[in-house]
């Protein structure tokens, strides 16, 4: 079987990767023992890397174009896809031994992608500063103007009613963990759900300085969220 190739983000930091969306298929990838290597794309060439291998476009809310990583190139089957749940989804339809969407759960784990989202989002603002921090000029120039879009300064790492609202979200998202039998959404068994949760869980402990930001984070709940992170990065042989 030949190696399958990821597209993501390059950093500063060490290991490179620090962005949830392509996290999330590297996660896959893993638990499935499926072979692959990354090729890391500096954030202001991700359209032209993107165009260059015949990637389709993710579309704005205005209907335009935009070109976005993760991209997964499979040379074994010519498939190329575009963005982290579609990605998921041609694995467990490709490589189906040890399932992500188990027992036929793959709309409701869409269904739970959106709402889990839906809570964190507002939240964001604060990333951003720490993330410019990471990335070359060129793709931090490039980040800033992305992220202006849907998101107006100013971009405060310190503002409290930021780091309230993705609390308020993660509170929440606690709340659905508790209602299951056992350490996973669902419960005893180990699906996508977890990884989505995850991946967004290491993008704030890789972004946001460890000694203070992640900290704060990872101890809410009784520490529910570092534990998750240790949990699934264990399940899918990345810890």
């Amino acid at each position: 079987m030949l190696p399958l190739v990821l597209y993501d983000i390059l950093s500063e930091l060490p290991g490179n990767n620090w962005s949830a969306n392509p996290a999330k298929p590297r996660f896959v990838l893993s638990y499935k023992d499926l072979p692959f290597v990354t090729l890391w794309v500096e954030y202001s060439d991700i359209p032209i890397a993107m165009k260059a291998i015949g990637a389709k476009p993710n579309k704005r809310q205005d209907g335009s174009d935009v070109y976005t990583v993760p991209v997964l190139s499979d040379p074994n089957t010519g498939a190329l896809i575009t963005d982290s749940l579609e990605i998921a989804s041609y694995l467990e339809k490709t490589y189906p031994e040890k399932p992500i969407f188990p027992n036929n759960s793959e709309a409701l784990i869409r269904a739970f992608d959106s709402a889990y989202m839906s809570l964190i989002l507002p939240g964001f603002k604060p990333m951003f500063p720490r993330t410019i921090e990471i990335l070359s000029p060129a793709s931090a120039k490039f980040f800033i103007g992305a992220r202006l879009v849907d998101f107006p300064l100013p971009w405060d790492v310190n503002c409290d009613a930021d780091r309230k609202l993705t609390e308020k979200g993660y509170n929440t998202v606690y709340e659905w963990y508790q209602k299951t039998d056992g350490k996973w959404i669902m419960g005893n068994t180990f699906s996508y759900a977890d990884i989505i949760v995850a991946c967004w869980l290491l993008a704030y402990k890789r972004v946001l300085k460890e000694d203070d930001e992640w900290a704060r984070i990872s101890s809410w709940n009784g520490g529910k969220w570092a534990e998750v992170l240790a949990d699934v990065e264990r399940e899918c042989k990345l810890a």
